[in-house]
């Protein structure tokens, strides 16, 4: 499965333990991220991560693209919510686009565990359906 990651600057730490506590699952899987998370996360983890542009760049742009084709089939989104970001549009985009598209969407460490959890035992495999 093809899975997105986004972290917004507060949280990015936390997406590299995520990704360290979960590397055995998230290694059987293709991963795509903004810049900057993509490459703190192959740093601490030695996963391939396919990046696009730093989010504020364009990256979360790049990654509404591929959910619009429904190429991801899930997105780890953890952001920052206390600190509004000045290109919110597309952030919210992310948002509208799974929901559109019925892309899994994890906003916060405890649905983020849930959804990897599911990937794992195979809970998500109807999305193969869809492709």
């Amino acid at each position: 499965m093809n899975i997105g990651l986004i972290a917004h600057d507060a949280k990015k730490k936390l997406m590299q333990n995520f990704c360290i506590a979960y590397r055995g699952i998230l290694s059987k899987h293709e991963l795509y991220a903004t810049g900057t998370t993509g490459r703190l996360i192959e740093e601490v983890t030695n996963l391939n991560v396919h990046k696009y542009l730093a989010g504020h760049l364009g990256g979360e742009q790049q990654l509404g693209s591929e959910i619009e084709h429904n190429e991801i089939d899930m997105v780890i989104f953890l952001r920052d919510p206390q600190n509004p970001k000045s290109h919110e549009p597309d952030i919210n985009n992310i948002f509208k686009l799974c929901d559109v598209h019925n892309i899994p969407l994890a906003t916060n460490l405890a649905t983020a565990e849930l959804l990897v959890k599911a990937l794992e035992r195979g809970d998500l495999d109807w999305r193969e359906m869809f492709k």
